[in-house]
């Protein structure tokens, strides 16, 4: 018999696929994976707040909103660098809505070079959380 390149190739290729098949049988089962036990109390023994005695009064609870509510009144940014104006409304506090004054709908990508023509809320407000600012490129007017 001739030995070709040919029968070569497909006897390699078979006996590759013999061990591929052998190695996916049934009788070679994967290894179970181990389980940790970790022994933990059965029961946790519930702690209770002390009770007030009638002389006692409970302690009162407080009014004041938490620090993170603290609202500040929204300084004036018109005509201020959109960048710098952005960044003034969230170091006091500020969430910021960023808006294009002109009647294109643009996306402001690139904050530095745009200027701020008009805000809602006015300046002075401080019962606000969020701020828009309306701006136009720098070479435009507002």
């Amino acid at each position: 018999m001739k030995v070709t390149r040919h029968t070569l190739t497909a006897a390699v290729t078979a006996a590759f696929a013999v061990a591929a098949l052998s190695a996916c049988s049934p009788e070679s089962s994967p290894p179970e994976p181990t389980k940790t036990v970790t022994n933990a109390p059965a029961t946790v023994p519930a702690t209770t707040a002390p009770t007030p005695t009638p002389t006692q009064e409970p302690t009162p609870q407080p009014t004041e909103p938490p620090a993170t509510a603290e609202l500040s009144e929204v300084p004036n940014v018109v005509g201020m660098n959109h960048s710098e104006a952005q960044s003034l409304l969230r170091s006091k506090g500020f969430m910021v809505n960023e808006e294009d004054a002109s009647p294109e709908g643009r996306m402001i990508l690139n904050n530095h070079n745009w200027k701020v023509c008009r805000q809602d809320p006015a300046p002075g407000a401080s019962d606000v959380l969020r701020v828009a600012i309306y701006s136009v490129k720098l070479s435009e007017s507002c």
